[in-house]
């Protein structure tokens, strides 16, 4: 009777603008041992030549080209129903896989059949840790009950390496293409424990994650822009619209309060111009929570 050793994995990278990271991000991936691979690159409609060095570069990697950038969730989704693995990697590509960290992932999975979705350790370069674990949703402390008694303790893992079961991945549907870009990972473990999974954490795992490639051309307060809208997309996908406002309320006081503080210390600040950006972050805050309540 012939038995397959190794757990199938597809791994799924979208690519935007990062063709300086996506080689060592590839061979790291390809240089995995003890787990059988296939690998997809989808280019978001880079413009700095990612797509070609990954097709001259790594013939074995299937490589998707499209015309426009159709954001992370769909670039992802085009792919899911190509993937042979009963696990999928959604790998970002500013990341390096250690040596044995798919293994330990799927051999994680295997183990634990409750868990729909896990995420490994996450380090930074200089190999500190990074945060990648949140035990709480945005803005459920102001909830009402909407994501309480979902299986498990974790509510989500960082996004920049996830394994998922293919199956209920598929399942699913993928993202939700309403997230362009953040938001789409939190999303996706909320509908996974709504389905009865837990998340899980795979301590012995190990990548590498650069961090903040993904849109490192953007001014910073268009991110910070994209992420608070992001958010909120999120508390009216999961919340009820009472608490939606509930959040929104808060977040104008928050944002308010912080604004005439800076107002106040602002003549006695050294770096005024860092003082005068994070209060531009606070006013698009306020901006974001007033237009949320019908105020613009």
């Amino acid at each position: 009777m012939s038995v397959d050793p190794a757990p199938a994995i597809s791994v799924v990278i979208v690519l935007y603008n990062t063709a300086d990271l996506i080689a060592p991000c590839l061979r790291s991936v390809l240089d995995s041992r003890g787990v059988s691979l296939d690998v997809f690159v989808v280019d978001n409609a880079s413009s700095d030549g990612g797509a070609v060095l990954v097709r001259e570069r790594f013939p074995s990697v299937r490589l998707v080209e499209n015309s426009l950038n159709r954001g992370f969730g769909a670039a992802n989704n085009q792919v899911l129903d190509r993937c042979a693995g009963r696990y999928i990697v959604l790998l970002n590509p500013d990341t390096e896989v250690t040596p044995g960290a798919f293994r330990q992932m799927a051999d994680f999975m295997d183990a634990s059949p409750r868990v729909g979705l896990a995420g490994p350790t996450v380090r930074n370069p200089d190999g500190t840790r990074q945060d990648s674990v949140s035990l709480r949703y945005p803005g459920q402390k102001r909830s009402s009950g909407e994501v309480s008694g979902l299986p498990g303790t974790i509510a989500c893992v960082l996004g920049a390496c996830q394994i998922v079961r293919a199956a209920l991945m598929r399942e699913l549907g993928g993202f939700d293409e309403d997230f362009f870009l953040y938001g789409e990972d939190q999303d996706l473990c909320l509908r996974i424990r709504r389905k009865g999974f837990e998340i899980g954490h795979i301590d012995p795992a190990v990548i590498l994650h650069h961090g903040g490639k993904s849109e490192r051309g953007a001014p910073p307060i268009e991110v910070w822009r994209k992420k608070a809208q992001a958010e909120y997309l999120f508390y009216r996908k999961q919340y009820r619209p009472e608490t939606v406002r509930r959040i929104a309320r808060a977040n104008r006081f928050r944002e308010m309060r912080k604004i005439l503080l800076t107002r106040l210390t602002l003549p006695f600040v050294r770096d005024r111009a860092r003082a005068l950006e994070r209060m531009e972050r606070y006013r698009v805050g306020y901006d974001i929570a007033v237009r949320q309540l019908g105020g613009g």
